[in-house]
């Protein structure tokens, strides 16, 4: 059984590689792409950008409220699924979401830097949440929290693509783990539970948009 789940990591380790790989030659296509282009098309790409800003700006106006329809549902797991309509619309005002720390909903159109990233302040949720949408679990956690967990958990994120940690004094438990419409809160950082979430949901079939970048956001 061990050797099972040793050759289940190491898949599972080769195919975020792959992304990863993927990822980065889609980003130097993109750069090189941009310096060729010439001033007169940037020129339009920004005109058409504040265009579509100030559009998308006045169609947000009522997209700011991420309480939707819907309720956490416990499973015999321990963790809660998320039961209703989580929004994926890019916004440009500030979500108000219908629980710490969201585990989805319209969000900023630019993500978190989730390619193991340990941030020491607290996170823009929008930004955040954008990061769940590419298949990330965030590892949140408030003064409560012990510092030998914190710095263990911190360890493993930042050895593990497709996560970022930040502090959340907002929420209610200590320790909480979040993926895109699931959530669980830990003991501390030898809690089996942690292994099993990250092994279930870092790219899990929960992700909308499985295999997005987790680099090239915004960091902190």
């Amino acid at each position: 059984m061990g050797s099972a789940k040793k050759s289940t990591a190491t898949a599972r380790k080769a195919r975020i590689e792959e992304m990863r790989r993927a990822e980065q030659s889609r980003e130097r296509r993109n750069r090189i792409l941009t310096i060729s282009a010439s001033a007169v098309v940037v020129a339009a790409l920004v005109a058409g950008a504040i265009v579509l800003v100030q559009s998308q700006s006045d169609d947000d106006s009522t997209a700011a409220d991420g309480k939707g329809k819907g309720h956490f549902v416990t499973g015999s797991d321990g963790v809660k699924s998320w039961k209703g309509t989580l929004g994926r619309n890019h916004v440009v005002k500030t979500v108000s979401y219908p629980m710490e720390p969201p585990v989805g909903g319209d969000h900023n159109q630019v993500w978190m830097n989730c390619n193991g990233d340990v941030y020491t302040k607290a996170l823009n949720n929008m930004n955040a949440v954008h990061s769940l949408e590419h298949g990330a679990v965030w590892v949140t956690y408030t003064a409560k929290a012990k510092k030998a967990d914190v710095d263990a958990l911190a360890a493993k994120v930042k050895k593990t693509p497709y996560t970022l940690m930040s502090p959340d004094d907002k929420q209610k438990d200590p320790i909480v783990l979040s993926a895109w419409g699931h959530q669980r809160t830990v003991t501390g950082a030898s809690d089996p539970n942690v292994d099993k979430f990250f092994e279930k949901f870092v790219q899990g079939a929960q992700t909308p948009e499985p295999g997005a970048a987790c680099t090239g956001g915004l960091g902190q």
